[in-house]
Order: C-alpha cells, then sequence, then structure tokens
C-alpha cells in the first residue's frame, strides 16, 4: 500500500492539471448592462485590468458615476423618498434590470510523454495499475454564474459548476456571497477603508486560483501537508491536513483599501476545512479519523501597497494612466504578504487496557505564511509568489503494556516550501505570451519517496536528480472574441528515476513526463 500511495501521489503531481483551471470567470451579464465589452475591465479574461479591480472593488460597479454609464436600469425595490422615513419603512434598493447570469463551458484536449507510465514500474504485472492514455480530450466545466450589486453598495456573487469533467459529474458550489461595501462610512472612516463579505468565498490571495486564466492552477496553492509514514499500526498515524489555499472559505472576511493603488487589507474568520484521509490498514484497532474543528474558526490576513511608477502625479492616482492610445494600466510595483493560522484535527478511537471505550484527540496547529510581488510595464506583468507551510506533528505515546496510546508527544513538524514566478507578455491585445515557473518541495516527498529520490530511509539523496517537484510551462493564449478564447501550454518536468522500495536500485532509466495542453473557452 505504501508503493501504491506513492505511485498515486506521482500520478496525481503529473496529471493533476488541465482540470485544475479556473471555475470563476468574467461575466459577460456586465457586458449586456453597461453596453461595453469585456476589454473594459479584462486583459485576457478572467485576468483584471486596473478598471476591473476597481470595479470589483466598487461592488461591481464602475467607481465613478456609474448610474451615468449604465445601459439598463436597475428596477427600484421601493421609492428613493423611503430612506427618510426609515427605520418606519422598508429601506429601499434596487435589482438588475436584466437578470446579470452568464454561462461558460470549456475543453481540452491533452498530449503525455511517452514515457508516462514508467511509474507503474514500481507495480510489475498489477492489472490494477493506473494508466495514463497517451492523448486525451477532456470536457472541462459546464457552469453557470452570476453577480451584480443590490445598491446601497451591497454586491453579489454566486456561481454553480453545474457539471465537472464532461460526464454528468457533480459539480457545487464556487463563491456565494454578500458583500457590503464601504461600511466604513457609518463610522466615519475615510473612503473604502472598510468592507464586510459574508458567505462561501475564495481567500483573498494576491493571485487567484479561482479566476486564473492558465490552463493549470498554480501548484503550490493546491498544496496539502501530509505527515510521514511512521509505521505505527501500519498507516500513517502523523498531520494529514487537507487544507489547501486553494480552497473555498465559509465565513466573513473584513477588508479596506484598493487592488489598484494604495494599501490593501483583509482578515477573514473561517471555518475548519482540513479533514484528511485515513491511511491503510484501518481494519486494525485503534481507529483513526481525519477531522475539521468545528469549535475553532480559522483566520487568515493579508496586507498589499501598491506603488503606482507614473510620471504624470495626476494620471498616477487615476484609476487607469492615460497614454496616447487611450487609458491603460499602470506601471506599477506591489508587494504583499499574507498569514493564516488554522488547527487540524485527529481522533483515535479504540479501547484501553481495561477494554474501556476510549477517544483520543489531538489537536495540531498549523499555519501558512507568504510573501508575493508583482511589476507591470505597459503590457508586461513579472509576478511571483513564495509560501511556508508549517504543521505540529503530534505523535502517539504507546506504552509498552497495551496498544493504545495514552496520550501525544511533539514529533518533527510536517512543512512545504515553494511558489511560482510567471510572466505574461500582450503582444497584441488579443494575444498573451506566458513564461511560468512552479516549485513545491515537501517533507512528504522527500521521507516518502514521492519525487525524484529513492527511498531516503535506504539511500538519502542517493539520485543525482531533483528532490522537489517544479516545471517550466510556456504557453500562449489568444482572444478569437473578447469572448472566446483559446489558449496552449506545455509543461517541462525535471528528469526522474522510479527505484525499487526500500534500495536504490533503478526500476527505470531516465525519464520525463512533459505534457501538452490545448484548451478552447467561452462565456455568454
Amino acid at each position: 500500500m505504501h508503493t501504491r500511495r506513492r505511485v498515486t501521489a506521482s500520478l496525481f503531481l503529473l496529471l493533476g492539471l488541465f482540470l485544475l483551471s479556473g471555475s470563476s470567470y468574467a461575466i459577460p451579464a456586465f457586458s449586456r448592462q453597461y453596453g461595453t465589452s469585456c476589454s473594459t475591465c479584462h486583459v485576457d479574461f478572467p485576468k483584471l485590468n486596473d478598471f476591473g479591480k476597481a470595479f470589483k472593488d466598487a461592488g461591481f460597479k464602475f467607481p465613478k458615476d456609474d448610474e451615468t454609464f449604465i445601459k439598463i436600469p436597475p428596477v427600484m425595490l421601493g421609492a428613493p423618498a423611503q430612506k427618510d422615513l426609515w427605520p418606519h419603512t422598508i429601506f429601499p434598493g434596487t435589482i438588475p434590470g436584466l437578470p446579470p447570469i452568464g454561462l461558460r463551458f470549456n475543453t481540452f484536449f491533452q498530449v503525455v510523454g511517452n514515457n508516462r507510465n514508467n511509474f507503474n514500474a514500481q507495480l510489475p504485472g498489477d492489472p490494477t495499475a493506473p494508466f495514463i492514455p497517451r492523448t486525451d480530450f477532456q470536457s472541462g466545466l459546464f457552469s453557470i454564474f452570476m453577480a451584480g450589486n443590490f445598491g446601497s453598495d451591497i454586491a453579489f456573487w454566486v456561481d454553480d459548476d453545474l457539471s465537472v469533467g464532461g460526464s454528468g459529474a457533480d459539480g457545487g458550489l464556487g463563491d456565494g456571497y454578500l458583500k457590503f461595501v464601504n461600511i466604513g462610512r457609518f463610522l466615519k472612516l475615510p473612503t473604502d477603508a472598510l468592507s464586510m463579505r459574508i458567505g462561501q468565498f475564495e481567500l483573498d490571495l494576491p493571485f487567484s486560483p479561482a479566476r486564473s486564466w492558465n490552463l493549470s492552477g498554480w501548484d503550490i496553492y493546491d498544496q496539502a501537508n501530509i505527515g510521514a509514514m511512521n509505521g505505527l499500526f501500519g498507516r500513517q498515524e502523523n498531520v494529514n491536513n487537507a487544507f489547501a489555499l486553494s480552497n473555498a472559505a465559509q465565513g466573513v472576511e473584513f477588508s479596506g483599501g484598493h487592488q489598484y493603488r494604495g494599501y490593501h487589507y483583509s482578515i477573514a474568520f473561517i471555518n475548519q476545512n482540513t479533514g484528511g484521509t485515513p491511511g491503510s490498514g484501518n481494519n486494525v484497532p485503534p481507529e483513526v479519523t481525519y477531522t475539521s474543528d468545528s469549535n475553532f474558526k480559522d483566520i487568515y490576513a493579508r496586507l498589499s501597497y501598491r506603488f503606482n511608477l507614473e510620471r504624470d502625479p495626476a494620471s498616477r492616482n487615476e484609476i487607469q494612466a492615460a497614454g496616447a492610445t487611450g487609458p491603460r494600466d499602470h506601471t506599477y510595483l506591489s508587494v504583499g504578504g499574507l498569514y493564516f493560522y488554522g488547527r487540524s484535527v485527529q481522533r483515535f478511537q479504540g479501547q484501553d487496557a481495561a477494554g474501556v471505550p476510549v477517544v483520543l484527540t489531538a489537536r495540531e496547529p498549523f499555519y501558512r505564511v507568504g510573501g508575493d510581488f508583482s511589476f507591470n510595464y505597459r503590457t508586461f506583468n513579472l509576478f511571483g509568489q513564495f509560501i511556508y507551510g508549517r504543521d505540529q506533528n503530534l505523535l502517539p505515546v504507546l506504552p509498552p503494556e497495551f496498544e493504545f496510546p495514552s496520550g501525544f508527544t511533539k514529533g518533527s513538524p510536517a512543512h512545504f516550501s515553494g511558489g511560482f514566478l510567471e510572466a505574461d507578455y500582450l503582444a497584441y491585445p488579443w494575444l498573451m505570451l506566458i513564461m511560468r515557473w512552479d516549485q513545491v518541495k515537501s517533507t512528504a516527498d522527500l521521507l516518502n519517496g514521492v519525487g525524484t529520490t529513492p527511498d531516503d530511509s535506504v539511500a538519502p539523496f542517493a539520485s543525482p536528480f531533483h528532490s522537489t517537484r517544479n516545471r517550466f510551462t510556456p504557453g500562449v493564449q489568444f482572444l478569437v472574441h473578447a469572448n472566446i478564447k483559446a489558449s496552449f501550454e506545455y509543461q517541462i518536468r525535471p528528469q526522474q528515476i522510479v527505484f525499487e522500495q526500500g534500495s536504490n536500485v533503478p526500476l527505470t532509466n531516465p525519464f520525463r513526463t512533459n505534457s501538452a495542453v490545448a484548451g478552447l473557452e467561452w462565456v455568454y
């Protein structure tokens, strides 16, 4: 089972690409509402330009003089005079005059290297060994989404994946929230100093996994933290934390500032989302479950500052810079940091020496900390993210007289680190060139033999190849129309060798698992 987990993890790392593309997107309903192109807010949908960031900050409204630009007037829910009669009447609001509904569909084609099945060398003759096809067509998402503003600076967003994988698979809610914009005005705070979002939402990450324009996600945002096999009861008994920063969060978020200039901050209090998967051998007492702590709310915080570097002071402070051909994104440098604190739970269920049922609970604190930057010059954008994750690793203490643990002791923390660096260049308004580098390095990879080294307990670092998961990904995307996009990327991975379990005997020659993916998507 140890070997099978290694193979499964390797295959997951190899092929967890095109189905991980973003589940949220541009909103064509806004184009209909304002009578404008998707390119008003997007560089290469769903990547936002400066105006799109300001539109989002304002609660899905034009940041200035919104009423003069809207082409389909909203429906009034009450007369404006009711504001003066409140609280003796219902405070008036609005709903969009046209249902703000959009659709999205995407499809993919993948080609994987000839050596794609070399990982199965660890399972020779096993008919259940996973097989990776050389080429594959795959539908991605068919989704419905809507967003808008209810008046009084109350914004809403809902998106739901009706199918995933093109085979009628169950989808699920992406984001669904209300955002109360600029509530700081009731406390006499500066404009946009305080807003509040409630519901299910993506964490306020510097680069949105849910709205990524890449075909494959940034690996570091999907990284969970799994401890190393310690052999207790024949399975993994230490930290098994399935939380990833790309997970949707349920709770409340307070934020302020702007994405397109100056400071921006957010702090969120959210439900736990850390349930892991049991190890093998759960038919042997005691049973172990990995759950979330319903009595504890995780905390996420982000702080960033953006320096607009335009020479003209007036242009520097506007929503977009002025150019010879019209408005454009500023030349800017933004820097920021994030911090996440939570705790995962593992419970041992069994019997003590007297045969009395006992449940023993370990609550393991964990945190994620990271830094990011983004530099933009006209049509060139260079940006990156680094994240370090650490989980307290509590190990059960086994008294010699019986099998059930008597308590926990601190083990070596499970940790990971990594990030990405990406450069996007808009060669034409409809053509974007991409070069990206991803890297993840984790304790579990090194100690469980996942990656490019043999079993480290026998032959530490015996492989001449890299002990991290990394890839280079060049790509190109072009807009057929403002709402139809074709994309291509080629993933280049380092050489690997599969070793015989428990030794440094190679089962394969050095090989690469490169892959190419093409995608086509549209929104309506």
